[in-house]
């Protein structure tokens, strides 16, 4: 006579433990997504004090440069003008572009750059108005990036690429720009990219610092 086959005594807890490494994979996944989808806000770069004064003074020279007022309330004085002694390059490192941004009180959680050799990187988080279908209420991450160099005369600048939610957008989306050197492409017209080109007598990005000098 047959005896019938006995179950194993441990199948349903290697079902049990299935079904919560089911469960738990699904969880992980959900909260991936939602966070690659819906990021939460950036956290706003702070400088020290020895940083924040380096700031201030690449700032107030600026604005004597530009021949705008650096503090509110502080009338103008009278000045003859002159460009002797004037430097004409312009650096800013990855951290006090992080911490201008930081003084925008509308940017500072949305906004992020990244400064690698030749290389200028953007996250930003665009919230959606409510009353859009779907996403409404929302915020969508976009990433971007952006080749700065200098070579044979001329400044480089091209796009690299556009991504939402990590997606990169497709280079007919972009109008065809993606990998094109804007200024090759478009600086023989007039218009910006020339004059943006002719007024540059070198542009990089090197250690996570982005060091611009103009021409006279």
């Amino acid at each position: 006579m047959d005896t019938p086959a006995q179950k194993p005594e441990n199948g349903w807890k290697t079902a049990f433990i299935v079904l919560v490494a089911v469960i738990f994979t699904m969880m992980v996944t959900a909260f991936v997504v939602y966070y690659q989808i819906f990021p939460g806000e950036f956290t706003p770069v702070e400088l020290s004090q020895k940083e924040q004064q380096q700031l201030e003074q690449k700032i107030e020279r600026l604005e004597g440069m530009t021949g705008s007022v650096g503090r509110a309330g502080k009338p103008l004085e009278p000045e003859k003008y002159t460009e002797t002694g004037a430097s004409r390059q312009v650096s800013f490192s990855e951290k006090e572009l992080n911490s201008l941004i930081a003084s925008n009180t509308d940017m500072a959680t949305r906004l992020a750059i990244d400064l690698s050799d030749n290389l200028a990187s953007a996250k930003l988080l665009v919230p959606v108005d409510p009353d859009a279908p779907i996403l409404g209420g929302k915020t969508i991450k976009v990433t971007a990036g952006v080749e700065l160099a200098y070579a044979n005369g001329k400044p480089i600048v091209i796009l690299k690429g556009v991504s939402l939610w990590g997606v990169p957008v497709p280079n007919a989306w972009l109008g065809n720009v993606k990998n094109v050197d804007l200024v090759q492409e478009f600086g023989s017209d007039e218009g910006f990219w020339k004059a943006f080109a002719d007024g540059v007598e070198l542009i990089e990005i090197r250690q996570g610092e982005l060091s611009v000098i103009l021409k006279e």
